[in-house]
């Protein structure tokens, strides 16, 4: 990307994702020069970044694909125009753990993605991980399939046996909310991250502003942005909420939420 183009695409997206545009960019770059990209699992945010990037290019398009049609988490293959994309091998293979006695009913989405990364896999190697009373089916990169199917014995003390499956093996297990209801004064991001995790106003304007708090998976360090229904909300260390519904304002003049925190 010329240095001119460079600087004008930059002041679409935050500082923070620059880096991630460079990556993007070269991808087309390389695929309007007649050579393919796989990449690793993008992010929602991600995919938009480099969906957005390749509309400026008539010579280049792209196959997203995280196992099944609603995936959160995707890998992407870049690929010249005139290349078919619907039999390409997308890199993407199907663990499922399970235990013996059934210890795992009580685990959620963070004790995997724990004992996952703490067997030294890259975040981007993953996909999306489902969550059942059983135990879980996770999406993985296919070159790292076999290191997790030998390595992953043992999640949050449990011993555990894992598997590796065919896709169309996969069982979508519904999102896992605990919906609560909140009365605020305001739609401000702050002020409702603090009576999510019950913290206050104070502590929570800390890692908003260190750039630790994502809103619809891009960074937002503004404390008064107001939130929207069908909002995510992720605070590092914390974990992930989503604004079901504003459901009207009171007498009083404050705001009904409903909120889901993700198990």
């Amino acid at each position: 990307m010329m240095e001119k183009n460079r600087e004008q695409v930059y002041t679409h997206f935050h500082p923070d994702e620059h880096r991630f545009v460079d990556k993007a960019a070269e991808w087309i770059a390389r695929a309007e020069q007649h050579m393919v990209k796989l990449t690793d699992f993008l992010d929602p945010r991600q995919a938009f970044i480099l969906s957005t990037l390749a509309n400026r290019s008539m010579d280049i398009h792209i196959r997203f694909d995280g196992g099944h049609e609603q995936s959160e988490r995707k890998r992407a293959f870049v690929a010249p125009e005139y290349r078919a994309l619907d039999k390409e091998d997308m890199g993407i293979s199907l663990i499922s753990v399970t235990s013996l006695d059934n210890q795992l009913k009580d685990l959620d989405h963070g004790d995997y993605m724990g004992s996952i990364l703490a067997l030294g896999m890259k975040r981007e190697k993953v996909g999306d991980i489902y969550v059942t009373d059983q135990g879980c089916q996770f999406i993985v990169a296919s070159e790292v399939a076999d290191y997790m199917r030998l390595n992953l014995q043992q999640v949050h003390r449990v011993h555990v046996q894992t598997q590796q499956l065919t896709i169309d093996q996969l069982q979508v297990s519904p999102t896992r909310l605990e919906e609560m209801t909140l009365s605020v004064a305001s739609l401000r991001l702050d002020g409702i991250v603090s009576d999510v995790y019950h913290l206050s106003r104070a502590k929570i304007l800390i890692p908003i502003k260190a750039g630790r708090c994502k809103l619809n998976w891009k960074q937002e360090e503004d404390p008064s942005k107001p939130l929207k229904s069908g909002d995510v909300v992720s605070l590092q260390g914390f974990g992930r909420f989503q604004v079901l519904e504003v459901e009207g304002v009171t007498k009083k003049g404050r705001y009904r939420l409903r909120i889901g925190k993700y198990a």
